[in-house]
């Protein structure tokens, strides 16, 4: 009884993950993982697993909760015609292949090489994510620079388990792209970054010593079990309020969110 209580905190925390993670999928497109991947490390450290460890399993188990949550976004998007086929043809093979590079090199490296790229990535991000940011350009660029951005995208995100809509919606908006046509495109981003990265973190990443218990590969599959129920189920959720609300003040809270989470990783990174 005493030792399942003392998980019942754990338990909280990753059910409040979950539901805020699909929340962000549905109304900003961003797959949930820029929430998971930070929480998911700390609460494995709290467990008494080393930082470089928590980074790589918090980053594949992020990557696996992904999957059945762009699938429940991207379906509630497409059913408003929020999915810009154009852009999906062109992105796509690339991203994929960026992914299969990206997740390689993430089973390989140090962890704390990737809480320092979320970190930095994450701080870069408050910028992006600046409430009422105007589009740069007024149209996407050519089909080489689209192909090299999607390129980015991917093998970025995947490192860094995150869906493609943190760093494509940013992108896409910034090209003059409507914010509800990129989250939406952003939502089956996350799938194709997330399928065949988890795939490759689960089957080929090796398991740290001092993973927690439950962890396959670099995939933990209690906390995928606890998570991915409630990302799930709300992330149409995100996408009603998405048609209903313009996003700004959420944008702004979820930019000083970015500027904490990457603070810290950093600190812990290069401290």
């Amino acid at each position: 009884m005493d030792t399942l209580l003392s998980f019942l905190p754990v338990l909280l925390a990753l059910l409040a993950t979950g539901a805020t993670a699909g929340i962000l999928a549905g109304l900003l497109g961003v797959g949930g993982g820029i929430v998971i991947v930070p929480v998911l490390y700390l609460v494995f450290q709290g467990l008494g697993v080393e930082p470089a460890s928590a980074m790589l399993v918090a980053t594949g188990t992020s990557l696996a909760t992904i999957i059945p949550t762009s699938i429940s976004s991207a379906r509630a998007h497409h059913g408003r015609g929020n999915v810009d086929s154009g852009i999906l043809r062109w992105w796509a093979p690339p991203m994929v292949a960026a992914v299969l590079l990206g997740s390689s090199i993430a089973t390989r490296v140090d962890g704390l090489a990737l809480t320092g790229l979320f970190g930095c990535v994450a701080v870069a991000l408050n910028m992006l994510f600046r409430a009422g940011a105007p589009a740069t350009w007024q149209q996407l660029p050519g089909k080489l620079v689209q192909i090299l951005m999607a390129a980015l995208i991917g093998l970025l995100s995947v490192m860094m388990g995150i869906g493609g809509g943190t760093l494509g919606v940013p992108t896409m908006t910034a090209f003059n792209v409507p914010a509800h046509r990129a989250v939406g495109t952003a939502a089956v981003f996350g799938l194709v970054i997330a399928l065949p990265g988890a795939a490759i973190m689960l089957l080929v990443g090796q398991t740290p010593a001092d993973a927690p218990a439950g962890t396959f590969g670099l995939v933990n599959l209690p906390g995928f079990a606890v998570i991915t129920p409630m990302t799930t189920l709300m992330a149409p959720l995100g996408v009603k309020l998405g048609s209903r609300l313009d996003g700004k003040a959420l944008k702004r809270v979820f930019a000083v969110f970015l500027i904490a989470v990457g603070t810290r990783m950093l600190w812990q990174t290069f401290g």
